[in-house]
Parts: C-alpha cells; sequence; structure tokens
C-alpha cells in the first residue's frame, strides 16, 4: 500500500512530528491524503489509459529527489529549533504530510507503475469499487501513522535531548539518502534512453 509499513521519508517525518504532538501522526495522515486522493483519481480517469514513459519517470525521479535531498538539508538546519505553539505544531504537522508525499518521488512512481495496476483491477467494479478501494487504502495509512504517533508520543518522557537530536539527524539521512537515491536512479535512467 504505497510502501505503508515501510521506513520512508513520511514514516521518518511522523517519529519528528510525533515526538511534540500526540496527533501528528493523524494529520500528517491528512495531509498525505491532500496529495494522494487526487493523484489516485487522476489515475483513475486519465492515467490508466496510458503508458507512462520512462523520461517522464525519470523526470518526476529526479524533481522529486532534488526536493527531498532540500527538506533534508532544512531540517538540518532547523534540528535545534523548538515548536513554538500547539497551532504551529497542527500546521507543521499537516503541511509535514502534503509536501513529504509530494516530494517523494518514490511514492508518485508507485502510483504510476503499480499503483495503477491496482486502479485498474479496481476499474472492473466501476467509480463506486474503486472509491471504496481509494478509501480503504488511505484508512489503512490513517490508522498506521496516527498509532505510531501516539506510540511515540506516550513514550516522549524517556527522550533526552541527545536522543532527539539523534532522532533528527536519522529523519535528515532517510530524506537525503531517498533523495540521492532517486536522483541516481533518474541520471542513470536518463544515460540509458540516450545510449
Amino acid at each position: 500500500m504505497s510502501g505503508v509499513m515501510l521506513p520512508g521519508p513520511l514514516f521518518a517525518v511522523t517519529i519528528e512530528k510525533a515526538s511534540r504532538w500526540k496527533t501528528a501522526g493523524a494529520l500528517i495522515a491528512l495531509g498525505h491524503g491532500v496529495i494522494e486522493f487526487p493523484l489516485m483519481f487522476l489515475i483513475f480517469f486519465v492515467l490508466s489509459q496510458f503508458t507512462i514513459p520512462d523520461s517522464i519517470q525519470s523526470t518526476i525521479g529526479f524533481v522529486g529527489g532534488a526536493l527531498m535531498i532540500y527538506m533534508g538539508v532544512q531540517a538540518f538546519r532547523n534540528r535545534n529549533k523548538e515548536e513554538k505553539a500547539s497551532t504551529s505544531a497542527k500546521r507543521d504537522s499537516l503541511l509535514a504530510g502534503i509536501w513529504t508525499t509530494a516530494a517523494n518521488a518514490g511514492f508518485i512512481l508507485w502510483w504510476l507503475t503499480i499503483g495503477t495496476a491496482l486502479i485498474l483491477n479496481a476499474q472492473l467494479f466501476g467509480l463506486l469499487g474503486f472509491s471504496v478501494f481509494a478509501g480503504v487504502h488511505w484508512l489503512c495509512d490513517f490508522a498506521w501513522y496516527t498509532i505510531i504517533a501516539l506510540v511515540i508520543f506516550k513514550s516522549r518522557r524517556f527522550w533526552t535531548k541527545q536522543v532527539h537530536q539523534g532522532i533528527s539527524m536519522f529523519c535528515v539521512a532517510v530524506f537525503v539518502g531517498f533523495g540521492a537515491y532517486f536522483v541516481g536512479s533518474s541520471f542513470w535512467t536518463a544515460l540509458s534512453l540516450l545510449t
């Protein structure tokens, strides 16, 4: 389910935000849905009718990877900043869900490839069947990130400043690592298309 159980960028940002706000996971999942629902319906109505060229996949990977590296650098620069207020924490968690999803090249490519195949299967049951598929898919994401965030928030009293710094650096490494991977993969794909 688009990597819901894998430790990717969205999982990393959930860990980071949940240490400060117990509803961070739910808000991140809502932000994730802001990107995911339109993308699923777009694929359902349009993109599932076409084959996605390698050049477009490569471009998506490069741009998404570059954005993820940028987000990692920004997270590193802001690692010592504290949340000013709960309103800011709520807004930041929602925006983190949106931007992390939008910048995750793996998420986009997954929906344009494997996800498209799933949507084609759901298409057999019409718009209603697809809508049920989309809703159940997102509810799984919502439950997963909400539970993870609650567990982290409840255990935050055991988190020292050093632990928090370690988590922040882990998140930075995940963003930069995934970003570098997608940029590198896109570069090699582009080279193969030229030869």
